[in-house]
């Protein structure tokens, strides 16, 4: 889901703020969850759109194709402790989304820029804002209180390169705005979790169960 600005705006590049990743899997969901929380609390220029990649891979070269500069938001293995972030530019962007790639979301979305620059249409200003993340083996968990803690501190990064590395001034909104569904909106996921009980934390039960089944 997307949410482009609605404030008229000329003479700037236009700027995909794009979050990636699995809200599935704990803190896999970082990229999405800091974008929602952007587009909630904030509104843009028409030259900026905020959006949920989520894990759609290739789906995603459309949007790239149409964008002048590209702000990734993703949850980032450094090999540094949880809820570490850092920003990266340029050439260093797909390296380390390749470095150490933790689920297949990063390996669909590095063929997203591979195919981008292979078609002359990548965007020219590349950018990466990621957090090492604690927890990626929760099934069905929301973020981590580490990671969680760096949502609003990315939101002011986005917020900052926004306007330093492009003139572009955000706004904060009179009352906030759904960039996800209802009922996968972060409060509703998260609140509504069964109990370890009632739903597995790992996986399916029907696949682990065959598994288990395999293995005696």
């Amino acid at each position: 889901m997307e949410l482009a600005g609605n404030e008229g705006g000329r003479g700037t590049p236009r700027i995909l703020v794009l979050g990636i990743g699995n809200i599935l899997w704990a803190d896999e969901g970082f990229g999405v969850r800091t974008v929602e929380r952007l587009a909630a609390d904030w509104r843009f220029p028409d030259t900026v759109t905020v959006m949920d990649g989520g894990t759609q891979g290739l789906y995603l070269l459309p949007h790239l194709e149409c964008a002048d500069a590209l702000i990734v938001v993703d949850a980032i293995d450094y090999g540094l402790p949880p809820g570490t972030g850092r920003v990266f530019h340029g050439d260093d962007v797909p390296a380390f989304l390749g470095a150490k790639k933790m689920s297949l979301h990063q390996t669909g979305f590095q063929e997203v820029l591979a195919s981008a620059m292979l078609l002359g249409r990548c965007p020219q200003n590349l950018i990466l804002v990621g957090v090492q993340p604690e927890c990626l083996e929760d099934y069905g968990g929301g973020l981590t209180d580490t990671v969680a803690a760096q949502v609003a501190p990315t939101v002011d990064i986005i917020l900052t390169l926004l306007r330093d590395e492009f003139g572009v001034e955000g706004t904060r909104r009179d009352a906030a705005a759904d960039l996800a569904a209802p009922a996968i909106a972060r409060n509703a996921y998260e609140g509504g979790r069964p109990s370890a009980d009632e739903a597995c934390r790992i996986g399916d039960p029907r696949i682990l169960a065959a598994l288990s089944a395999g293995q005696a």
